[in-house]
């Protein structure tokens, strides 16, 4: 089946990076298992279409191989967030957990606003308002089984690459995992909005521009977290004003 042929590509090059002591699978390895429990909540139906997510999911998987192979053959369109994420795991001081949010801030922020523009542009003027509420909220059950998913990538990859970390998680319980799936939540958010606005954005100089803005966008939530360092990263770290920046502390209303 085509999902596992997914998974399998995950694999291979995580397995191949473990080799090699190549810290960029901290952030695959993470994505491999999220991708795992999407795969299954497709086959259990969780969403309103289960077809279009399928889809999404592996459109957005071919960003991240296609931003992957761009920064091995030295590719000059290759979009700066990603070049810069991937240059830092050649940094040996840089955390595992910053290795990861630096991985999900490229892949959420700038690839995840292109891949919903390349889906839904071409459609979205005909979708009626019924079906394009299911779009979202397929995209929200998204965040749902990423929350699942935090506690694992804790447990099984992350104290793989720093045995450390779990000394941390008994320190402070639950509240880094609880942190971590709010971020993805609200930057996916985010990424929504801005996607619709690109979406139904039709001149091309301005799109170009909201493409590229989407890029800049991560770069700037990129720097707060390397900034951040061992503990900003781990999110108790961060002062208000940062995770307010970040996204983190965006919209308190509906916790």
């Amino acid at each position: 089946m085509i999902h596992h042929e997914l998974l399998e590509r995950m694999h291979s090059r995580v397995d191949a990076w473990d080799a090699t002591g190549d810290r960029r699978a901290i952030f695959l390895a993470c994505y491999a298992l999220m991708t795992s429990n999407m795969l299954e909540g497709v086959e259990a139906g969780r969403f309103d279409d289960n077809a279009w997510v399928h889809t999404l999911m592996h459109q957005f998987a071919e960003y991240y191989f296609i931003a992957l192979e761009g920064y091995d053959c030295g590719a000059g369109w290759l979009p700066e967030v990603w070049r810069q994420a991937h240059n830092l795991t050649r940094t040996p001081n840089v955390p595992p957990l910053v290795h990861l949010l630096l991985g999900i801030n490229a892949h959420i922020n700038c690839d995840l606003t292109l891949v919903l523009d390349d889906l839904l542009r071409g459609v979205w003027d005909d979708l009626t308002p019924l079906l394009r509420e299911s779009r979202r909220n397929d995209y929200l059950m998204v965040n749902t089984i990423i929350g699942e998913t935090i506690d694992v990538v804790q447990d099984t990859v992350l104290e793989r690459y720093s045995p450390a970390m779990n000394i941390i998680d008994v320190a402070f319980g639950s509240l880094d995992e609880w942190v971590t799936a709010r971020l993805i939540r609200n930057w996916r958010r985010d990424v929504w909005d801005r996607a619709m606005v690109l979406v139904q954005t039709h001149d091309t100089q301005m799109r170009e521009a909201l493409r590229h803005q989407a890029d800049l966008q991560a770069l700037q939530r990129m720097r707060l977290v390397v900034t951040g360092g061992a503990l900003g990263a781990r999110s108790f770290g961060f002062s208000q004003r940062w995770l307010r920046r970040l996204g983190l502390m965006a919209d308190t209303k509906d916790d």
